[in-house]
């Protein structure tokens, strides 16, 4: 599948990161749905996870869903670095390709920050919500912006990335950099390295999804015939379909350095950050995730006033989160439309 050619496109024009490298001419792509109200109180950010663009946001977004977009004015920001917004696969030298900056989960909040304000005029956001990266994003609005987040629920991610996390996500670096073609991210664009986007696949396929997941034959519900179809046509078809190898391992950094303790001000100190949150956050990772098992958010919520963590249940593993699994849907949908119908941050002051 191509990458969707119907996102609206912010003009950041020089963006200066956390780094203090400055992106010129940066552009954020996003999308809407619904329409903003008078008082532009009915506002959602929902923002994109790792490699997914914002039609891949759209499965919770329904008029029989708690994301309604008859009643709320739906904001779907593409990160930076997934190919639509201001990625290595799109920006001139001398940030192009492998030389693209780092871009941090503050950086990007803070672009989308810009959006939401400079575009729209809002002031306030009835919730953040997202899956995995848009987890992380999600906490990290509730940090840096307490002001304008009147509720958050992140589902299948977390305020920092852990240790384990990072063994998987250095492993997928180093599988794709293994391939000779890689060429120090300057591949051609008619011969991209093959081998590491095929072994990069493979290695996410053992994380992805639970033992249970596999031991059960669940793809079969995805529509694959066999253990095989699934890792080649599921995994490789996903990461061999319009994925840029540079905007993947520019994405991966995002992710790898994620800490809400980073957050100007924190000093590094999560439990800090986690401590700043005003606003009603209802964490809902899976059972069986492995890249953010439910204890990582057990350990979070016990920072925030007003932290809830209620876990997924069931063998979908991370991908509990990714909208094919109608039973996980349905408990996301549940649990996002009971906190909106929960007072936000400004009634709880």
């Amino acid at each position: 599948m191509p990458a969707p050619t119907n996102a609206e496109h912010f003009a950041l024009g020089d963006f200066t990161l956390q780094n203090g490298i400055t992106l010129r001419d940066a552009t954020l792509a996003y999308t809407t749905y619904g329409t903003l109200n008078d008082d532009k109180s009915n506002v959602i950010v929902y923002p994109t996870w790792y490699s997914g663009w914002h039609t891949d946001n759209e499965w919770l977004i329904g008029t029989d869903k708690a994301l309604n977009p008859e009643r709320w004015f739906i904001v779907v920001p593409n990160m930076l670095g997934n190919g639509l917004s201001s990625s290595p696969s799109n920006t001139p030298a001398p940030h192009d390709r492998s030389r693209f900056p780092h871009v941090s989960f503050y950086d990007q909040v803070e672009a989308q920050y810009r959006l939401v304000t400079e575009r729209f005029g809002i002031s306030t956001i009835a919730l953040v919500t997202g899956w995995s990266m848009g987890a992380g994003q999600t906490y990290q609005w509730a940090v840096s912006h307490p002001e304008m987040v009147e509720r958050a629920a992140p589902f299948c991610g977390s305020s920092i990335t852990s240790p384990h996390n990072k063994v998987f996500l250095e492993s997928l670096e180093f599988a794709m950099k293994a391939d000779a073609v890689w060429a120090d991210g300057d591949y051609s664009a008619d011969a991209l390295p093959i081998k590491g986007l095929r072994a990069f696949a493979r290695v996410y396929s053992g994380w992805g999804y639970s033992q249970a997941f596999y031991w059960d034959e669940e793809w079969r519900k995805l529509g694959y015939t066999s253990f095989d179809d699934f890792l080649c046509g599921f995994w490789e078809g996903f990461f061999r379909d319009g994925r840029d190898p540079n905007n993947l391992l520019a994405m991966l950094r995002t992710w790898h350095t994620g800490n809400v303790g980073n957050t100007p001000g924190f000093g590094g100190d999560v439990e800090k950050a986690l401590a700043s949150i005003r606003c009603p956050l209802l964490a809902m990772p899976a059972e069986k995730d492995l890249y953010f098992p439910p204890e990582d958010e057990q350990w979070a919520s016990q920072f925030i006033e007003h932290g809830e963590v209620r876990v997924i249940p069931g063998i979908w593993g991370h991908f509990a989160g990714g909208g094919a699994n109608a039973v996980d849907t349905a408990f996301i949908d549940a649990g996002i439309r009971e906190l909106l119908a929960k007072p936000g941050a400004s009634e709880l002051r």
